[in-house]
């Protein structure tokens, strides 16, 4: 392909990720590092004949207005953002260490400070929903293909369906079906002999139930994936392994897997961006007293009447960092798979 076509090809694609990729990164990186302007104060001394003088303190507005105008992105602070108790707390960080004298008491403390907090559920959620997302939907996907053909349709829609919820509204069912008075949260009160019992108020079961929403509604996709990759299994190394004696098991090991590891590695990545994002959940069950995920703080610092864009900012920039980390190791797999293709 000549470099002109080439140019005129990828020029759409290119500027669009200009855009609405790389410009609104470039945006939330200086937010990230500017801090809103402090208001103008000015001291007015009024004197009277009985009083006296007296010194009031009053924020000059125009002076303010002025100040924010001319420098819309606020006060430059470099990374202190990054650095207050709100985020990375390096100082109370550094203070828990040396304090401190196990690893015990070390993470049970740094996990009392917020970022520390939302980011240890932000991770368990991610690294636990991500791999059973992956199992579940194979599994799946090998147990439809199996089906007999005029069954297939049926169950392909059945099982799509948890994936073409809104995520807000299927987090608000579950949520109301471990309720007290739902059909999970009575029967669990049954099951225990415990009419007291409420899955609300354990931090552990509001783990588990945010955990098997991610499985629930995530895996549908995975079974898209698994299921549309299977219908390219090439039959003839089916046979081959069924005339040698494989099991069913041994098929699947050596010779359905290996053909479908570049769609695994395609689910994983695609998993991870939005399980590291995990937000609709701690929504839709109310859960912000039990878990908190990164999103949800970007969430509530644009929220309400004192929006904190910095601060918003700062956890963005936290976020991709941290997307990023958790891709390089399923990024540099996938490169050097190609490379050896190659």
């Amino acid at each position: 392909m000549r470099h002109s076509t080439f140019f005129w090809f990828f020029a759409p694609t290119g500027l669009a990720m200009l855009l609405f990729i790389a410009l609104p990164i470039v945006s939330v990186v200086l937010q990230a590092i500017h801090a809103p302007h402090p208001a103008v104060l000015v001291e007015v001394e009024t004197c009277t004949p009985l009083v006296g003088c007296t010194t009031e303190t009053s924020i000059d507005q125009d002076a303010t207005a002025d100040l924010r105008a001319t420098k819309p992105l606020g006060r430059f602070v470099g990374l202190e953002i990054f650095k207050d108790r709100g985020h990375l707390a390096l100082s109370e960080v550094k203070e828990i260490w040396v304090n401190t004298s196990s690893f015990g008491e070390f993470f049970s403390r740094l996990t009392n400070l917020p970022f520390y907090r939302a980011m240890y559920f932000t991770l368990t959620f991610t690294f636990i929903v991500t791999p059973l997302v992956v199992i579940v939907g194979f599994l799946v996907a090998l147990n439809v293909n199996a089906l007999y053909q005029k069954l297939r349709g049926l169950v392909v829609f059945l099982s799509l369906l948890p994936f073409v919820i809104n995520p807000l509204i299927g987090s608000l069912v579950l949520f109301w079906m471990i309720d007290s008075r739902g059909i999970l949260g009575t029967s669990i009160q049954w099951i225990f002999s415990d009419p007291n019992l409420s899955l609300k108020a354990s931090t552990g079961l509001m783990w588990i139930a945010l955990i098997v929403y991610g499985v629930w509604h995530a895996a549908p996709f995975a079974f898209v994936i698994f299921y549309a990759g299977l219908q390219t299994l090439p039959e003839d190394q089916i046979e081959a392994a069924q005339i040698d004696g494989a099991s069913r098991i041994q098929q699947v090991w050596y010779v359905v897997l290996p053909h479908l590891m570049p769609l695994v590695a395609f689910v994983a990545l695609i998993q991870l961006m939005d399980n590291f994002r995990v937000f609709e959940p701690i929504i839709g069950f109310n859960a912000s007293a039990h878990a908190t995920s990164l999103s949800w703080f970007i969430f509530n610092d644009l929220g309400g009447e004192t929006r904190q864009l910095s601060s918003a900012s700062a956890t963005s920039v936290l976020t991709i960092i941290g997307v990023t980390i958790l891709l390089l190791p399923v990024l540099r797999r996938t490169w050097r798979d190609f490379r050896e293709k190659k």
